[in-house]
């Protein structure tokens, strides 16, 4: 085929039917939306789904309403769930139709967010403003969309370091510093914080775990004795990192008692917010949160709580120059003006490692636009309203056990047992594989429990009721078993 032959654009041909097949393909998705509550949560995909992911790279063009029935038969019944009131596993959102409406209008525009002049980082720099605003930062605050609150902590830890040790280690590296750097938090904390450590070239020794208290929450009196006793050692301690709603059990560490040691002790105050940090939302979560707002930097993700489709991670730093000073790198394609295209500096890539970034701010300024803060606070505290009526659900059946005090939005449980480790962990995979709930599971002062993490806008009072039931059933299952001497899936 000579070059003339081919147009080299791949626009559509026919416009008229890309329209038609598009609206086909919004309705569908809309009344999957709609009707999520009549499909399981979660079902395993079987092997004849997956082997069709393994054909080759395909040479010719596959019409797109054919690439429609593809995912509707292939990709849309397996998915990992969150969309679901029943989906309890883990702390993912469900998402919202304005988020995906405007994560469409954002893929139509094609959008490169890591800089030029151009009114999507107006967008970004707005968020910004109202989380500012909303956490009660200063002026002088930045803020960057990420992948997730991972990559949010990595970056803030990057920032404490290069703030402590001084920017000449961007071109020297960690060892010509001198310095051995020790940063704190809870053993309880995210396990993305150790993973921050290593990745950041100071190693997961240099992070040392506190012990929690009867409620997990960080005891500052082992972190005022572990901030001493490294000083002593000759160790540089420069961070210490609080959570807000812990992994396991949704505990917030008093970030407040925090905040005043870090002055004290001139260290870093970061705040590990994944998901409880939005909790500034809610008039009845807010006060648990005080001491966050004298934070140098928070991490949280929109795509938790707030409910922006996947995904929205952000980095909220209380000086804009300390985030300069460790990310900004000029380079002759880099160069700004006053005026053009080039303008409107300083960008989103002098605020992280990311030069190629999508609009993540579209999707997460349509949901708060489209629903305000008054709004999503209420679903916030509906979600913790729904925690607590599985706690008292749970205190009236004799066969349960809760294994923690609920804080916020995270149960933990088990069905009583004489060997109750291994019929838990069953109990877990039976319900997923039901269909209809999608439980997960941690371990809480060594016992393994059944956990569920409230967090979708969807989920009612009814689903947290059919999990229960669905524990009690399988438990009763497997000890009526036991009892009659059959062997069980526990022997």
């Amino acid at each position: 085929m000579k070059t003339s032959d081919v147009s080299g654009s791949l626009d559509p041909e026919d416009w008229n039917r890309t329209r038609e097949q598009a609206h086909h393909m919004l309705d569908d998705i809309l009344s999957y939306i709609e009707n999520i509550s009549k499909q399981p949560v979660w079902q395993p995909a079987p092997q004849e789904v997956r082997a069709k992911f393994k054909t080759p790279l395909p040479n010719s063009p596959t019409p797109l309403w054919a690439l429609h029935e593809e995912f509707r038969e292939n990709i849309l019944p397996y998915t990992v769930g969150n969309v679901h009131p029943g989906f309890m596993g883990w702390v993912h959102g469900g998402g919202n139709v304005p988020g995906m409406l405007g994560e469409m209008l954002a893929a139509g525009l094609n959008a490169n967010c890591g800089g030029r002049d151009q009114v999507p980082l107006e967008v970004e720099r707005q968020i910004t403003h109202w989380m500012r605003d909303l956490f009660k930062f200063p002026d002088t605050a930045s803020g960057l969309f990420v992948t997730g609150t991972s990559m949010a902590n990595l970056l803030a830890v990057l920032i404490a370091s290069r703030t402590r040790l001084g920017t000449h280690v961007r071109e020297h590296g960690l060892c010509a510093s001198g310095s051995k750097l020790r940063g704190y938090t809870s053993c309880a904390a995210h396990g993305c914080i150790r993973q921050a450590f290593d990745l950041c070239g100071l190693g997961t020794a240099s992070l040392r775990e506190i012990k929690t208290d009867a409620n997990h929450r960080l005891r500052i009196d082992e972190l005022k004795y572990w901030i001493a006793q490294d000083r002593r050692e000759g160790l540089t301690p420069f961070i210490t990192i609080g959570t807000a709603g812990t992994v396991d059990v949704g505990a917030i560490d008093a970030l407040d008692s925090i905040a005043s040691l870090c002055r004290a002790e001139d260290m870093w105050f970061h705040v590990d917010g994944a998901y409880g940090a939005l909790g500034a939302l809610s008039k009845t979560i807010a006060p648990l949160l005080e001491g966050m707002s004298q934070a140098d930097s928070i991490a949280f993700d929109f795509h938790k709580w707030g409910q922006v489709p996947y995904d929205a991670g952000f980095l909220l730093v209380r000086n804009v120059e300390q985030q300069l000073s460790t990310f900004s790198a000029p380079a002759a394609y880099l160069n700004r003006e006053t005026d053009g295209l080039a303008a409107g500096s300083p960008w989103p890539c002098d605020l992280g490692p990311d030069l190629s970034r999508g609009f993540r701010a579209l999707k997460t300024w349509f949901t708060l636009k489209s629903y305000g803060s008054e709004r999503l606070g209420a679903m916030i505290d509906k979600s913790c309203a729904l925690a607590w009526l599985m706690q008292q659900r749970i205190a009236r059946e004799p066969e349960l056990e809760l294994l923690a005090a609920v804080q916020l939005n995270i149960v933990c449980f088990r069905f009583r047992s004489e060997n109750p480790d291994p019929l838990n962990r069953q109990i877990v995979i039976d319900v997923q594989n039901s269909g209809l709930a999608v439980p997960s599971s941690t371990m809480i002062d060594g016992n393994f429990a059944i956990r569920a993490a409230i967090v979708n806008h969807r989920t009612q009072s009814a689903d947290v009721h059919r999990l229960i039931d669905a524990v009690l059933e399988r438990g009763r299952h497997y000890a009526r078993e036991t009892l009659s001497g059959k062997p069980t899936l526990l022997a």
